[in-house]
């Protein structure tokens, strides 16, 4: 089958089982496993609510996933929740989806995981003397992962898919190796710890758990890539599942080499400190090449992904037709690789580095609305997402009520695989997407202005295409 013309999308499904469960593993195991475990034990009272925290939060994904298996296994479009959103919703719907993926969600996620690598990468390679400041050597080194990273998935999608392939791998044997040496090492009573009165904030731990599950529904975006639209469920339930697996050994070795009380002071590094206790400094430097791996294979799973979703839109929306355009030759949506790296690069440049940070906050003083704050919420980048989580967790409810919708709606449409237990288990996740968007929105208080805002400039831009179809088609 040949390749599509340039200006739509290509038809050549090149995705097989492993590249769909590599993505997922690579865009869900990012950063957040060698960051958040110390902060999700110090809200819980013992070892057994912690690990109880880590297996609820991979049984609603999994349950998640499940809904998902339904509809793009229904809907086998790149995209994936903007096809389901224009189709339950409205093009609107799928329009505001896309374009807030684009101007918050997924920039901003690729550009916090780039710096990231950028940081660690930095304490490694230390800085030129013409550059002097670690800061700004921390955000080159972010750049040259986006740009790198972006020009990988440029070449096509065979060359974007073994990189992910790659990184996803070298992930997990990193995180195995974490395994073993907390179990050759650590001691046995893995469990053992006082339960501490009154620390009890199981809803926190599980908002920062989730966030650590976030990206498995990732894999739907590049569904018309996959080759058996049977692998499309495999993929996600063995993505899902497989992360879930990896997320609990992992912090069971953590316990089993600092112990409960250790591992809940929120100044421990934990993955960090692992690693020096069993290895000494051979030990931190290997855990610092393994953040910075698993920063990178996130990065690249996200533009992979991402590029998906705002070509769809670009084919449906003339306003931002040039997204739309692949190249025939290459076999790769270009330009949604290319925008997407400058927008990414931007807040590198702007919230990654001292000077970005100062002028963003003289703009927000001008504007009467005071300084960012940058040291809330974990700091920089991460207060950017809390930001945007709201816009997130809606768009997932939405995803999930568009099941139920789309059930209505197309009630003859083939579906290779139907939920199990419905509508019981869309109802969970529903209520979990829910749960989540209450928590995100009183986490994030006015700093949920950083993504409604840029949400809400979608819908002039939503009308202007809308517009500009209508012009179009009187004209002809």
């Amino acid at each position: 089958m040949e390749m599509a013309r340039e200006g739509t999308q290509p038809v050549r499904a090149r995705l097989g089982l492993w590249d769909a469960v590599s993505i997922i593993v690579g865009i869900v195991i990012g950063s957040t496993i060698f960051k958040s475990p110390q902060i999700i034990m110090s809200k819980v009272p013992s070892p057994e609510w912690g690990l109880g925290a880590w297996a609820l939060g991979g049984v609603l994904s999994l349950i998640g996933a499940l809904c998902y298996a339904e509809l793009a296994s229904t809907y086998p479009r790149s995209g994936g929740d903007y096809v389901y959103l224009s189709r339950a919703f409205g093009p609107w719907c799928g329009f505001l989806f896309g374009w807030a993926q684009l101007a918050v969600i997924l920039t901003a996620s690729c550009a916090m995981l780039a710096f990231v690598f950028g940081e660690y990468a930095a304490q490694i390679w230390s800085p030129p003397a013409v550059i002097g400041s670690p800061d700004l050597w921390a955000a080159l080194l972010a750049a040259a992962a986006v740009v790198a990273l972006s020009l990988t998935n440029i070449l096509g999608v065979v060359l974007g898919k073994w990189t992910q392939n790659l990184l996803s791998l070298l992930k997990i044997i990193g995180l195995g190796a974490i395994v073993v040496v907390g179990f050759k090492h650590g001691r046995a009573d893995v469990l053992a710890g006082p339960t501490t009165a009154g620390t009890m904030a199981f809803g926190t731990a599980m908002i920062l758990v989730l966030y650590a599950y976030g990206g498995w529904n990732d894999a739907a975006f590049v569904a018309a890539e996959v080759r058996d639209r049977r692998n499309i469920l495999r993929a996600l339930i063995l993505g899902t599942g497989l992360i879930t697996i990896i997320y609990l050994a992992v912090n069971v070795a953590y316990l089993r080499v600092l112990g409960f009380e250790t591992m809940r002071k929120p100044e421990t590094a934990v993955a960090a400190e692992v690693g020096r206790m069993t290895l000494q400094d051979n030990g931190a430097r290997a855990i610092s090449v393994l953040v910075m791996v698993s920063a990178l294979g996130a990065i690249n799973g996200l533009i992979f992904t991402g590029s998906r979703v705002y070509s769809t839109l670009g084919a449906e929306n003339s306003i931002f037709a040039l997204l739309g355009r692949w190249s025939p030759r290459l076999g790769s949506p270009v330009w949604s690789i290319l925008i997407q790296a400058a927008i990414t690069l931007a807040m590198i440049a702007g919230v990654g580095t001292a000077f970005g940070r100062n002028g963003i906050d003289s703009v927000m003083g001008q504007l009467g609305l005071g300084a960012m704050p940058w040291d809330q919420y974990f700091g920089g980048f991460d207060t950017l997402l809390a930001g945007t989580a709201p816009v997130f967790w809606g768009f997932f409810l939405l995803s999930g009520l568009s099941l139920f919708a789309l059930r209505q709606r197309d009630p003859d449409i083939e579906r290779p695989f139907r939920v199990p237990l419905f509508p019981l288990l869309p109802l969970i996740f529903c209520g979990t997407c829910g749960y989540m968007l209450y928590s995100a929105i009183d986490w994030a208080k006015y700093i949920a202005l950083i993504g409604a805002v840029p949400l809400a400039v979608g819908l002039p831009l939503y009308w202007m295409s809308r517009r500009t179809v209508a012009d179009e088609s009187k004209g002809a």
